[in-house]
């Protein structure tokens, strides 16, 4: 029989657990021409914010080793832009489309909830609450503190009873407590982590790559951390749990599933192989064939038993 690979994130079931990462994969329609979206278990589309925001100055992205820096900022047309010229395209895709939002407060958040409450395409929404590539009007990102996590979420949730991911951030002494009080306030499933600040130096220049001086640091270097935060939260909250962080193949995919994720992310690998996810779902679909399992959720946790 054939191996099932579907998997339930709250109230959304999606056909295999491999998802894109916000803003590694632009909205879908850029990428289509290298790889069917269509097979994804979902799309999590670039961050969308209440104005328009052009981001940092260039340059805002640079390789390093094993992974890369990106300072991009948020760049994007504003919600209301989004809605009229991305989401008719995203409609036809015919796969659950999650929505990243970031908010400078407590009202925008509110407000960016409420404009896709009632867009039937919208299956879910991802609070970005900790991009460290731009300045929140707080001070901090929204993720660093229980007490700011669960305001954000709480107000997504008076405005909406969509799904609710809240994606949290590795720059924390403790995110047991900052997932808790995200689940508290209403989120369904925790998307962990983003990415991680770094800095590369040019030594001809004596002066930092990136206009906005750190980055945010992805790809393989980071997964041995993403997959220890992934472990924590998933002992700490009874709700899904998404891995992201260095995935770049089925193996990668696995290993999070066992360390207790219900579904992933893939995302700086997406511009090494547009392909990847694809060959990820094969891969994931040929191992379990392999191994005798039939269902993937088998498998989820199976390390911490």
């Amino acid at each position: 029989m054939k191996p099932n690979l579907s998997v339930q994130i709250g109230s959304l079931k999606l056909k295999n657990p491999v998802m894109v990462a916000s803003g590694t994969f632009g909205y879908g329609k850029e990428v289509e021409r290298f790889t069917d979206v269509r097979k994804l278990g979902a799309i999590v589309v670039k961050t969308v914010t209440l104005k328009p925001r052009v981001g940092n100055p260039p340059p805002r992205i640079t390789e390093v080793t094993a992974g890369m820096l990106n300072a991009i900022g948020l760049q994007n047309d504003g919600v209301d832009r989004f809605i009229e010229e991305k989401i008719p395209y995203l409609r036809k895709l015919g796969i659950p489309v999650v929505v990243s939002i970031s908010g400078d407060s407590e009202e925008e958040w509110g407000i960016l909830a409420e404009k896709f409450a009632h867009i039937s395409c919208v299956s879910g929404i991802e609070l970005n609450l900790s991009c460290p590539n731009i300045h929140y009007g707080k001070g901090i990102e929204w993720a660093q503190d229980s007490e700011s996590t669960a305001r954000a979420v709480s107000a997504v949730r008076r405005k909406t009873k969509q799904l609710i991911i809240a994606k949290l951030s590795p720059e924390v002494v403790d995110i047991k407590p900052i997932a808790k009080a995200a689940v508290e306030a209403g989120a369904d499933a925790i998307s962990v982590m983003n990415t991680i600040r770094g800095i590369v130096i040019n030594i001809e220049k004596r002066r930092p790559v990136l206009s906005n001086i750190t980055g945010g640091l992805s790809g393989p270097a980071i997964k041995p951390i993403a997959l220890r935060l992934v472990w924590q939260v998933a002992q700490a909250v009874n709700v899904p749990v998404i891995g992201i962080g260095g995935i770049m193949n089925w193996k990668d995919v696995l290993e999070f599933i066992m360390a207790g994720a219900s579904a992933v992310q893939v995302g700086t690998a997406n511009y090494v192989n547009p392909r990847v996810t694809a060959e990820i779902i094969e891969g994931l679909e040929k191992y379990l064939k392999e191994q005798g399992v039939q269902n993937i959720r088998q498998l989820t946790g199976i390390a911490q038993r």
